[in-house]
């Protein structure tokens, strides 16, 4: 009953939990399959089962060409489109693609990581799929700015760069911020409500590409730990977010980055991950409001 009757299109972003009630659509995006709500969906199969819902509703569906099970999940709708490959809008030689034709420089991208860069893909996509012209429509994203807490530079205090990725709160999406910042020296601050994921992929892939230092904190701090234990590494749990920040500010040398990605949800501490997230600026000695106030670098 909020919808606008008069609209000529609506632009919706659906939780896992909404997709079965979302209706016919013109477009559904899926942009990937990756665990999460467990706590909620039961199992990882429901997961999938109930996200892809969306697909049986979408006339013409799009999906990330680069997501083998996505791939696999969606083969048989019958108007599937593909992002992420070289006859549409892709990614290479640090710009976007439309085919063979460079549209658009991701220097001018204000928003950090390879997984950004698809997720425009997958934007103007979707606009051509509705007949916009998404080519000449690129160019707006050098002035496209993301929201607070989504890899979110808060600035420097004590000689240490601070950013909120409090939003994180799948493994994957941890993944993705720590590959926004290559060749910096990272605490990562990982932990917090325990959903029952998977963290033994993310334990070895960090293991191979391991930063300055890990932190676990939170009510699974102690799980996420034993699995990285497991891969190799050895990180030092703290109670709380602010016991993980006083550790951050031991083990982060001047010129380091201290990046809060937990790759968990807020609510073993806090009500939501915007709350985590002010806090997280408090701590490090910022205005905690200032998190609402500047734009953010991403979304993971």
């Amino acid at each position: 009953e909020l919808l606008d009757d008069d609209a000529a299109l609506w632009v919706l972003e659906l939780s896992s939990f909404q997709t079965g009630d979302s209706g016919p659509l013109a477009l559904g995006v899926i942009t990937n399959l990756h665990e999460e709500h467990l706590d909620w969906h039961g199992t990882p199969q429901r997961y999938r089962a109930d996200k892809l819902r969306l697909a049986g509703a979408a006339r013409t569906l799009l999906v990330d060409a680069a997501q083998p099970a996505l791939l696999d999940a969606t083969a048989v709708h019958p108007a599937r489109r593909l992002y992420g490959e070289a006859r549409g809008w892709h990614v290479a030689q640090d710009a976007l693609w439309r085919a063979d034709t460079r549209v658009f420089d991701l220097a001018q991208f204000a928003l950090p990581g390879a997984h950004n860069a698809r997720n425009a893909c997958a934007a103007l996509g979707a606009l051509e799929i509705l007949g916009g012209d998404a080519v000449a429509a690129a160019p707006a994203l050098a002035r496209f700015r993301g929201l607070p807490h989504r890899l979110q530079w808060l600035g420097a205090r004590d000689a240490i760069t601070w950013i909120d990725d409090s939003i994180s709160t799948t493994p994957e999406a941890t993944r993705a911020a720590l590959e926004s910042l290559p060749g910096a020296a990272v605490t990562l601050i990982l932990g917090g409500h325990e959903r029952g994921l998977d963290w033994a992929p993310f334990a070895t892939w960090l293991a191979a590409h391991a930063p300055h230092a890990v932190i676990a904190q939170g009510a699974n701090a102690a799980r996420i730990a034993a699995a990285l234990h497991v891969a190799g590494l050895a990180p030092p749990c703290a109670d709380d977010l602010e016991a993980a920040l006083r550790l951050a500010r031991t083990l982060t040398a001047p010129g380091g980055v201290v990046l809060l990605s937990p790759g968990a949800p807020s609510f073993d501490q806090f009500r939501d991950y915007a709350a985590r997230g002010r806090r997280f600026a408090e701590l490090a000695g910022f205005d905690p409001a200032t998190p609402g106030e500047i734009g953010g670098l991403g979304i993971a």
